[in-house]
């Protein structure tokens, strides 16, 4: 809103501060960061009233987990709130990647409202049947991608190779649709325990806010080696709210947690980050930046391959942060552990930019 106002001012004096991906990316982050901290109080407790004894918690997981009875879960509609309004802010309008976006984003949102809303009232940690939220997300990621891809090339990039390495053709808009739906499962799985998926979330964020920075700028993107993409710098303003926001839930997402972020926010967020890889064409690189996400998902394939053809389990239980809670670990252990790897994977995504 305020690019759009500049604009039609001709931005004049301090105005003129508006043109900048920079500043706008700046006051995206501590909007959504000013307005998650003041909605935070109001909104647990309006979460409180309205769910009760809150998200149900598994018999069968963590014992230690059971003491997180009544904590409120559907807190990603903090996240989601903070962050729309943030690059409603501050975002350019006329910017097809920002609106695909957060069509993934909202849209991912809703289907885990909806997950989690069957599973407060119907007291079971089941929710909606996996066969119809897939179909719904891939829906989502389709229409979104399609957005994004359209009159855009359909190359697939690789890290340490400068230049494309597949055509994909049509196949295309599938591959970049299992990417946003694949991302936002495996951030999904990962949020089991206080600020586990959330710190993660926000390096990756902030990786690819340096990503979407330089892929959007022809001459920083020549000189890397990277595909440029006309457009793609005005992703930063999608990765500083998600950066803002991130923060702010996880003021009241700490251990222990005040409320849970659910599948509201973490599929939302997954989506997020796939969606905005495939708009910088750095899909592969997502998989490293996101590695802590990837292994948790696999620990989950894993697990249910092995037991289903032998009856036996690989782990002692899926997703991975659970087993080693199982070995002994606390659980501030496993999570700032898991933080440490995901930074030390983070670096390891950017330096891809170079080695090409």
């Amino acid at each position: 809103m305020f690019y759009w106002i500049a604009e039609q001012l001709g931005f004049p004096g301090l105005l003129n501060l508006v043109r900048y991906i920079t500043f706008r990316a700046g006051a995206a982050t501590a909007t959504a960061l000013v307005l998650g901290l003041i909605l935070g109080p109001k909104f647990i407790g309006w979460l409180r009233v309205r769910q009760g004894k809150g998200q149900p918690i598994r018999a069968d997981g963590p014992q230690a987990h059971l003491a997180k009875r009544g904590t409120p879960t559907m807190g990603g509609l903090m996240i989601l709130t903070s962050l729309t309004v943030a690059m409603l802010l501050w975002m350019n309008f006329s910017n097809r990647y920002l609106w695909a976006c957060l069509f993934i984003t909202v849209g991912f949102g809703l289907i885990g409202f909806l997950d989690d809303y069957d599973k407060v009232t119907k007291r079971s940690h089941k929710g909606v049947s996996a066969r119809v939220r897939l179909l719904a997300e891939f829906v989502v990621a389709g229409i979104g991608t399609t957005i994004i891809c359209w009159g855009a090339g359909t190359e697939l990039y690789i890290p340490f190779y400068s230049g494309p390495v597949i055509y994909l053709g049509p196949f295309y808009i599938l591959f970049a649709s299992f990417v946003v739906v694949a991302f936002g499962n495996a951030v999904n799985l990962t949020d089991g325990l206080d600020g586990l998926a959330t710190m993660p979330v926000i390096i990756a964020s902030l990786a690819f806010l340096v990503i979407s920075y330089l892929v959007g700028n022809a001459i920083f993107a020549s000189y890397l080696g990277v595909p440029h993409v006309f457009g793609a710098g005005e992703l930063t303003i999608l990765c500083s709210a998600m950066v803002g926001a991130g923060l702010a839930f996880l003021w009241f997402n700490a251990p222990p947690a005040a409320v849970f972020m659910g599948d509201t926010g973490s599929l939302a967020l997954g989506g997020a980050l796939g969606a905005i890889a495939v708009a910088t064409r750095h899909e592969i690189v997502l998989g490293i930046i996101g590695g802590l996400f990837v292994v948790e998902a696999m620990s989950v394939i894993i697990q249910v391959f092995f037991y289903k053809r032998t009856g036996k389990r690989v782990f002692k239980m899926a997703p991975i942060h659970h087993h080693f809670e199982q070995m002994g670990w606390s659980e501030p252990t496993v999570v700032i552990r898991f933080w440490i790897i995901s930074f030390v994977l983070a670096l390891a995504g950017l330096s891809t930019l170079k080695l090409r």
